[in-house]
């Protein structure tokens, strides 16, 4: 079961993973518009409910990628707007993903305070 398990998420995560592949390969988009799009499509997935069902499959194969804050994203505002009407549209967001946020800030001022800076040349 377990097996199982780990092999949803591990396809369903990689094949998420080799769209981002082939679109840095075969685009000329860059990185940060390609991560872009990936949250922007989490977001638009789940609002048409399509991502949920994704997530109840795979599990950490599809809420751990991009699309997967995405999802968690639109997941908070929908919340929020059922909880304080349109003052959720504003709150929602950032208050379902503040731990990830939180921890992102603390790894990457973790980071540069270990190592040092290096000129690109």
């Amino acid at each position: 079961m377990i097996l199982w398990t780990l092999l949803k998420a591990f396809l369903v995560g990689g094949i998420i993973c080799a769209i981002g592949q082939l679109l840095i390969d075969y685009t000329k988009l860059t990185p940060a518009r390609i991560l872009t799009s990936f949250v922007v499509t989490g977001v638009i997935l789940s609002a048409l409910g399509i991502y949920k069902p994704l997530v109840d499959f795979a599990g950490a194969g599809a809420s751990v990628p991009l699309m997967g804050f995405g999802n968690l994203l639109a997941e908070g505002v929908r919340k929020a707007i059922d909880k304080d009407g349109f003052l959720g549209v504003f709150t929602g967001g950032m208050t379902s993903a503040s731990a990830g946020i939180t921890v992102a800030l603390l790894a990457g001022l973790s980071a540069s305070a270990v190592f040092r800076q290096r000129d690109k040349s």
